[in-house]
């Protein structure tokens, strides 16, 4: 029964201390799972588990960078130590960024390549073999902007682009092993407020507030994710603008490419 699919399935959740990837733990905790938490900042990631722990004990967290291939490693290890097996991984984890090519400090592009796709990649590595055990799910939550590059993101896009490649080649070379992939591609997302994004200079930049109809709740986008891996689809497009997006860029990219460069103002300040 769909109810009962999660129940205690062993998922681990990258960058899950708050967002996008706090809400999947909520909802993977309501359906009976084992939920293994993530993240860089000890003080969020512990306050998020200590908020899970109210309701199950099947969680633990694991503080660690996994944008090196010793974090990601840690992070296997010390789940399979604990709960010995793992049915789902969520790459979640990821940092955004803010500049024109032009004026990015080549450090900024680095961060964001290493946290948003080899942070991903180490993770793939080091769980397939466990994956296969289970013929689990391995899910990329990536966006609208890995649909094309757009302006201020070329890091981003550049790192969000590069997760479907990876999902594509897995999911060929697993078919054997029946893993499934996902490939989420979220849209615009509420965010909590103060979250970071990397300015052009690489110092820190507090993104603003999002809100209106056409953003999408973090606990809708958890939903999809968790539909997704049910069903084992491989892509999910998250909202009707970006089911939009995602055949316009198809059918029509030079159509897409004019709209984007006839609205840059709105678009970047859509962006801030």
């Amino acid at each position: 029964m769909a109810s009962n699919f999660f129940l205690n399935k062993v998922a681990i959740i990258t960058g899950s201390s708050r967002g996008i990837g706090k809400a999947i733990a909520f909802e993977l905790v309501k359906r009976g799972a084992y939920v293994v938490l993530n993240g860089r900042k000890v003080h969020g990631l512990q306050q998020t588990e200590k908020e899970l722990k109210k309701l199950t004990d099947k969680v633990m967290s694991v503080c660690c960078d996994i944008s090196t291939s010793e974090g990601s490693k840690a992070l296997i290890e010390n789940t399979i130590n604990r709960f010995k097996k793992i049915d789902i991984l969520i790459n979640n984890a990821g940092v955004s960024m803010r500049g024109q090519m032009a004026d990015l400090n080549p450090e900024v592009f680095k961060r964001t390549i290493d946290c948003n796709l080899l942070g991903s990649a180490y993770t793939s590595i080091e769980s397939l073999k466990y994956l296969r055990e289970t013929q689990g799910s391995i899910v990329y939550v990536s966006s609208l902007a890995g649909i094309r590059g757009l302006p201020e993101l070329s890091a981003y896009c550049s790192s969000k682009m590069g997760l479907r490649a990876m999902a594509e080649t897995i999911r060929i070379e697993e078919a054997k092993n029946k893993i499934h992939v996902g490939l989420i591609l979220a849209g615009v997302t509420a965010i909590e407020a103060n979250k970071e994004s990397i300015a052009a200079d690489g110092s820190t930049l507090i993104l603003n507030e999002r809100n209106g109809k056409k953003v999408d709740s973090t606990e809708r986008v958890a939903l999809a994710i968790l539909k997704n891996i049910r069903k084992r689809k491989f892509v999910t497009v998250l909202t009707p603008i970006g089911k939009l997006n995602y055949y316009m860029q198809a059918l029509f990219p030079l159509l897409v490419e004019r709209i984007i460069m006839w609205n840059l103002d709105k678009f970047n300040e859509a962006n801030k």
